[in-house]
């Protein structure tokens, strides 16, 4: 396992469509990175892409911070469903440090995966755990959080980020 560097904005890498696991043997050493690069940045999900391996795959724990370890790797997630109800709150971005922005997203999804053993998966999540599945789900579709926002707000986050050292 090691702590890999993770890709800042505007890098091209996180605009791009990301490729389907073909074998779940083949990316055990990168889900075990990712994990370890996660909790050393610390944040709660990060995505292949922003480590520079451009597969659909992420990992995410939504509750480690709080002092209940819930680690999750998915592999070729898909949304099964996703609720009318909205959820807004202040989000965050590995990739975009230094910024939060207010995103709209659903309040629960059901979420189907293939788990690293290569068996398929689906959980119902909500709360922050909904969110961060929609954040690093967008990743692997090459969509930043700021895309979901409104130009004029969009604009603003960037004038942020831009000032950040």
């Amino acid at each position: 396992m090691s702590i890999r560097p993770i890709l800042r904005w505007p890098d091209p890498r996180l605009s791009t469509v990301c490729a389907p696991v073909e074998d779940p043997a083949t990316v055990e050493a990168l889900v075990l990175d990712l994990f370890e690069t996660m909790y050393a940045a610390p944040g709660r999900g990060i995505a292949a892409p922003q480590v520079g391996e451009c597969l659909r795959l992420f990992v995410m724990d939504a509750g480690w911070k709080q002092g209940e370890m819930t680690p999750l790797a998915c592999l070729n997630p898909r949304f099964v469903q996703m609720s009318e109800a909205q959820a807004v709150g202040p989000e965050g971005c590995l990739s975009v440090p230094g910024v939060t922005a207010e995103v709209p997203r659903s309040a629960e999804v059901e979420m189907a995966f293939t788990d690293l053993g290569g068996q398929a998966q689906q959980v119902r999540l909500s709360g922050a755990a909904a969110v961060i599945a929609q954040h690093e789900m967008d990743h692997l579709d090459g969509v930043m959080h700021f895309d979901r926002l409104d130009p004029q707000a969009r604009t603003a986050l960037l004038a942020v980020y831009d000032a950040v050292p």
